[in-house]
């Protein structure tokens, strides 16, 4: 039962950042690993402030969005 609900917020955490343009560091983390054997892994910290900085400053700081 225990595991099912670790599980279960894993998703919810996934989605939420899904949801909001954040991608996930995880993936990220295993990618670097797979493919970039060599090459250094940024931090979480790090990671999250290039993604946020591609998402809002991608056009000039002009935030773009559907609404």
């Amino acid at each position: 039962m225990l595991n099912k609900f670790k599980e279960i917020l894993s998703y919810r955490k996934q989605f939420l950042s899904l949801l909001v343009g954040v991608p996930s560091y995880e993936t990220y983390v295993e990618h670097m690993k797979k493919h970039h054997p060599g090459d250094s892994v940024k931090s979480r910290k790090e990671f999250f402030c290039e993604a946020q900085e591609a998402r809002y400053n991608a056009k000039g700081g002009k935030v773009s969005r559907c609404c």
